[in-house]
C-alpha cells in the first residue's frame, strides 16, 4: 500500500463514515467506487491528523493542569502571608473511598489487623481527596484553596442473610477534603 494505512483502521473508518460501499461477501470483502477511493483516503488521513493533534492538545492541557495544581497553595486558614485574595469562587470538595476487608479468625479466613490496613490507606485517601480538591479549584480558574478541612466517614455495613444470620461486609472509609476556591495575588 502506497499510503501505509492499516486495512482494519481504514475499514472501520469507511464503515462509520458517510462514504458508500458494497460488500462482496459477508464479513470478508468490501469495495468502494474508484471515484471515492482518494476522497476516502484523504478523509481518513485528515481524521488521523486531527486525532494526533487532539492527543497532543490533551497531553499539553494535562501537563498544564498538573503544573498548576502542583503550584497551588492550600491552607486550613483563610489567608496566605504575602498574598491577598482577589476572587472567591466558592465551596469545593474532593473525595476518596476505600473498602477494607474484615478480619475474622475462622477456618476459611485469616485474622486481619483492620487498624493497620486503615492507617496505611489514610495517607493515600487524603492525597487523593486533596488532588480532587485542587482539580476542582483549577476547573474554576483558581490558584489556591483556603479553609481546608477533612471529613471522615466510616461505614460498618452488615446485612441479614438467608440463613437468619448476619453477613459482615467490608468496612468502608471515606475522606472528604473541603475548602473555598480562591484566586490570590502576591502583595507588592
Amino acid at each position: 500500500m502506497k499510503f501505509h494505512i492499516s486495512p482494519q483502521e481504514l475499514w472501520l473508518f469507511v464503515r462509520d463514515s458517510k462514504f458508500s460501499y458494497r460488500r462482496n461477501m459477508p464479513f470478508v470483502m468490501s469495495e468502494v467506487s474508484d471515484t471515492d477511493e482518494l476522497a476516502i483516503i484523504e478523509a481518513f488521513l485528515n481524521k488521523k491528523k486531527a486525532t494526533v493533534a487532539q492527543k497532543k492538545e490533551d497531553a499539553e492541557e494535562l501537563r498544564a493542569r498538573r503544573a498548576a495544581t502542583a503550584r497551588m497553595l492550600i491552607t486550613s486558614g483563610f489567608n496566605f502571608d504575602g498574598y491577598h485574595v482577589t476572587k472567591y469562587s466558592g465551596y469545593i470538595s474532593g473525595d476518596d473511598v476505600v473498602q477494607i476487608e474484615r478480619g475474622t479468625d475462622s477456618i476459611f479466613t485469616s485474622a486481619k489487623d483492620v487498624g493497620e490496613s486503615l492507617s496505611s490507606a489514610l495517607v493515600s485517601l487524603r492525597r487523593n481527596a486533596l488532588t480532587e480538591l485542587k482539580d476542582a479549584a483549577y476547573d474554576l480558574g483558581c490558584n489556591a484553596v483556603i479553609g481546608v478541612d477533612f471529613d471522615y466517614i466510616t461505614l460498618d455495613p452488615e446485612t441479614a442473610n438467608f440463613g437468619g444470620g448476619t453477613t459482615y461486609l467490608p468496612y468502608v472509609f471515606c475522606v472528604t477534603a473541603n475548602g473555598n476556591a480562591v484566586v490570590i495575588e502576591k502583595d507588592e
